[in-house]
């Protein structure tokens, strides 16, 4: 059980909902290129508890901040509480009646890192207020509205994987998702059964999604989906990418469009080595996908790199980074009974680089969006 559940604020409770973090296999930026990605989530959870209250205004309160905001309708909310504003703007802008509500929040996603804490606010701000106003909103429509409150509200452009993985993801499963229909498919991903297991590593390094070069990347995408006269990036095929670079003059745009691609195959190459059973076969895959970041890309950073190079020179099968880029963490595939080796020697190649201590700990894939009884 996640810690952040002991850590709510004693009620009384009318209703109280987690939604974890997620950590991406592969597919990276490929989200908001209409392509395709495999998320998990993680057991970390962000735990919101909340009661109905009467008028018009939503008071939160924060466990990790110790901040308490109130704000009323149509009101412009700024910092981690724009991202409990959001989904009220967002379900009122759906039509929904959202009730004045105290809520309080404790999490234990580690802010920063690439592990998705604001969709996990954002679900788990939603689970609670459509249960307190006895809504009508299925699990499938509510990624697209916490997108939507992240998007216009918050005015951070991200896609849409972070919001499905928070709430759609199963136990003992990766998410894929073809982020064009919102399809989905429940990939089994029991690495345990074959002594495996997945190490992931925080470098420590700032990670912030409502900056400038994320907004700067996917803006290159949608200039490079006119010019080569496609809905999205999603749309060239593998086969055609040499003839579709060729049409492009700037080369970073090249490159980009590269990474798009390419990503999007390997995730369709992922999924089909873990419906054959055999996760190792990912790792190449996971490490390809760290390269292509690294250089047609552009988002890591000093720190991951390290981390990719020391797993894999310590015997991890594939390493990448996951997250929108610039920081965060890092997913090593390895041996489970290597997990203590490997994280060993990070730790000393960022003891040689004079880098600070990062954080590691071992992940299994774990449950989406859900209730707990308050």
């Amino acid at each position: 059980m996640s810690k952040a559940v002991d850590r709510l604020p004693e009620g009384p409770w009318d209703a109280v909902w987690a939604s974890p973090g997620r950590v991406n296999l592969i597919g990276e930026h490929t989200d908001y290129n209409d392509g395709y990605v495999l998320p998990f989530a993680l057991p970390q959870l962000t735990v919101v508890g909340g009661r109905r209250t009467d008028g018009e205004s939503w008071t939160v309160s924060s466990e990790q901040t110790g901040e308490t905001v109130t704000f009323g309708p149509g009101e412009k909310v700024e910092g981690w509480a724009a991202y409990v504003a959001g989904i009220v703007w967002a379900l009122r802008e759906a039509g929904h009646d959202v009730p004045g509500a105290s809520l309080a929040i404790a999490s234990d996603v580690p802010f920063g890192a690439g592990l998705s804490s604001s969709a996990a606010l954002g679900c788990a701000v939603m689970a609670v207020l459509v249960d307190l106003a006895g809504l009508d909103v299925p699990m499938e429509v509510r990624p697209r509205l916490a997108q939507r409150a992240e998007n216009e509200y918050v005015g951070a452009p991200t896609g849409i994987m972070d919001q499905s993985a928070s709430t759609l993801c199963r136990e003992g499963h990766a998410l894929f998702l073809d982020c064009r229909s919102l399809a989905t498919e429940q990939v089994p991903f029991d690495l345990a059964a074959q002594g495996l297991a997945i190490l992931v590593v925080d470098s420590r390094a700032p990670h912030a999604h409502v900056s400038g070069e994320y907004a700067a990347r996917r803006r290159s995408c949608e200039e490079a989906a006119k010019i080569l006269d496609v809905t999205a990036l999603r749309d060239v095929e593998p086969a055609g990418l040499e003839a579709a670079l060729a049409r492009l003059d700037d080369e970073v745009m090249r490159r980009r469009v590269r990474h798009v691609v390419t990503e999007d195959q390997r995730v369709l190459d992922t999924v089909e080595a873990l419906r054959a059973g055999d996760a190792r076969l990912i790792g190449p895959l996971m490490t390809a996908s760290h390269e292509s970041m690294r250089d047609d890309y552009e988002i890591t950073v000093p720190e991951v790199d390290t981390v990719v190079s020391a797993a894999l020179a310590a015997g991890a099968y594939g390493a990448r980074m996951t997250g929108g880029g610039f920081g965060g963490c890092v997913l090593a595939l390895v041996d489970a009974e290597r997990c203590e080796a490997v994280e060993a020697a990070v730790r000393g190649a960022f003891a040689d680089a004079g880098f600070a201590p990062p954080d590691a700990f071992v992940v299994t894939p774990a449950e989406g969006t859900h209730k707990i009884e308050p």
